[in-house]
């Protein structure tokens, strides 16, 4: 039996998708171009500061790769055109965020997002019910994932 991963290890949250009018390999690309841009805005390094994120910063490799960095997030699993594995932690939780691509035969794709995480302790219990019990990270998901759908900027 495989090694489980290291998100595999980490209890579920919850999974999104979307179905995107474009190929597995255009996806990949519209997904790395989102990932770079919504996860290196000056608010997402304010929260990672905020909550002693690790990392705190972007850094790594640029384009995307193992070892990049965002600010709460490292990539930690990179397939081209199949997966991209973010993951963290903070004060509150260790999470992970993992993207799987999967092509269609109508020429379409499909895109998940998985997330799971570990909220230990009482201020853990409190942050989970604070972000995925009120329906924030629901909500944060669905916008994330319909960006997905246009081609990226610049496109």
């Amino acid at each position: 039996m495989p090694e489980p991963r290291p998100a595999d290890r980490l209890p579920y949250v919850d999974e999104h998708a979307v179905l995107v009018d474009c190929g597995a390999d255009d996806l990949w690309g519209r997904l790395l171009a989102e990932v770079e841009r919504s996860l290196s805005g000056a608010a997402g390094a304010r929260y990672a500061r905020l909550v002693r994120a690790d990392p705190v910063a972007a850094g790594g490799p640029r384009p995307l790769a193992a070892g990049s960095a965002f600010p709460g997030f490292l990539v930690a699993g990179f397939e081209p055109g199949r997966e991209l594995a973010l993951h963290g932690r903070h004060r509150f939780s260790t999470y992970a965020l993992v993207y799987r691509i999967e092509s269609l035969s109508d020429g379409r794709a499909r895109l998940r997002a998985e997330t799971r995480a570990v909220f230990p302790g009482v201020a853990g219990r409190l942050y989970r019910l604070l972000v995925i019990g009120s329906g924030a990270h629901a909500v944060a998901m669905r916008r994330m994932m319909n960006a997905y759908r246009r081609p990226p900027r610049g496109a």
